[in-house]
């Protein structure tokens, strides 16, 4: 029978699978950037929560079977089929063949590798913080292809196109979301 978990049992499992300091960081990013769409799309919060926090339940242990082997780790967990599915679509056209469909899916594909790419622009900054970083500074940065090389950027772009919204936009409220946690995060400055 599904269960539906808690935040605090989604972190533990997290913790379970991942020891990189920089992976949970980027977790508890995504996390907060799902709760933030959640509310501006009026979504259920905590579902919307658990799912950014363990999209890369799988990556550190199985980086070669990402988003494949999460399916066997949450089915084996009881999790509803619909959380298992949206984690699934995050890898689409990259680790998996799982279209992302549902707004909560699309968002998460749009903004996963987003996160990365402000994470990194905040850095750069002579505050290291995520406080007072700008869309027009992620937009100068993301024109530069050598700067944080490993995003990419059409995965953003085709995650955005999906949900019908803006660039900037999308980059705004992902960088609002990922305020709220600046300090879990490392991107307080």
């Amino acid at each position: 029978m599904e269960k539906i978990p808690t935040r605090e049992e989604a972190l533990a499992l997290l913790k379970e699978y991942n020891k990189n300091e920089s992976l949970i960081r980027h977790a508890l990013a995504v996390e907060a950037v799902m709760l933030h769409f959640a509310e501006l799309f009026n979504e259920d919060k905590e579902k919307w929560g658990i799912i950014g926090l363990v999209h890369d339940l799988d990556y550190e242990m199985y980086p070669d079977q990402h988003c494949k082997k999460v399916r066997e780790i949450l089915v084996a967990r009881n999790w509803p089929e619909d959380y298992i599915r949206a984690i699934e679509s995050h890898g689409w056209n990259i680790c998996s063949d799982v279209e992302p469909v549902e707004t909560m899916e699309k968002v998460l594909y749009a903004t996963d590798e987003l996160t990365g790419l402000i994470a990194a622009t905040a850095l750069m900054r002579p505050s290291k913080s995520i406080l007072d970083l700008e869309v027009k500074s992620v937009k100068k940065k993301w024109k530069q292809k050598g700067f944080a090389a490993g995003v990419n950027r059409e995965i953003i772009e085709a995650g955005i196109q999906k949900l019908g919204m803006d660039l900037d936009k999308v980059i705004a409220e992902t960088i609002k979301g990922m305020q709220k946690v600046a300090e879990d995060i490392g991107l307080k400055g």
